[in-house]
């Protein structure tokens, strides 16, 4: 059975956990879709939204940095490295019936640009028969001057290796 779902990516406080809030509401009251929301951000412990699958409770990043005397950035990529390893525990949850999925990715952009837990996370997806579109999110701030639209464009193009 295919499954069909959006990668909900973008920086720190752009509003992927809003836009998953928003977009689920919207699917089940309007559309009447049954939608899965995956919280696929180690380090958003409290999102917006309840999350039917919610990657902080297969691992901790607090519990994390205090364990292996990690930092912030260490933290989140061991969390990732152990979800790629761990992500079949999941796969059920995920692929209930014909849900929509929504997955509310971390704003780490290191994530996608230097490692690559998270493409192969993706491709785990893909693999297992989930279709994906990517939503990128960007502050509006950041589209009002030219300079750091470009910017902003080119760190999109950068995460577009997903």
């Amino acid at each position: 059975m295919t499954v069909f779902g959006q990668l909900v990516i973008g920086p720190p406080g752009s509003g992927k956990s809003t836009y998953c809030r928003a977009m689920a509401y919207h699917l089940r009251e309007n559309v009447k879709r049954k939608v899965v929301v995956v919280n696929l951000d180690p380090a958003n412990e409290t999102p917006p939204y309840e999350a039917d699958v919610n990657v902080n409770k297969l691992v901790d990043v607090e519990e994390v940095m205090e364990r292996l005397s990690l930092g912030p950035n260490g933290s989140i990529l061991f969390c990732m490295e152990f979800i790629e390893d761990n992500l079949e525990q999941l796969k059920d949850l995920m692929m209930e019936g014909n849900a929509y999925v929504l997955f509310d990715c971390p704003g780490q952009v290191e994530l996608y640009t230097h490692h690559n837990s998270f493409r192969n996370i993706v491709s785990k997806f893909s693999k297992w028969g989930i279709q994906l579109c990517v939503v990128s999110l960007v502050d509006s701030h950041y589209c009002t001057d030219p300079a750091k639209f470009i910017s902003v464009l080119l760190t999109s193009l950068s995460r577009s290796g997903i």
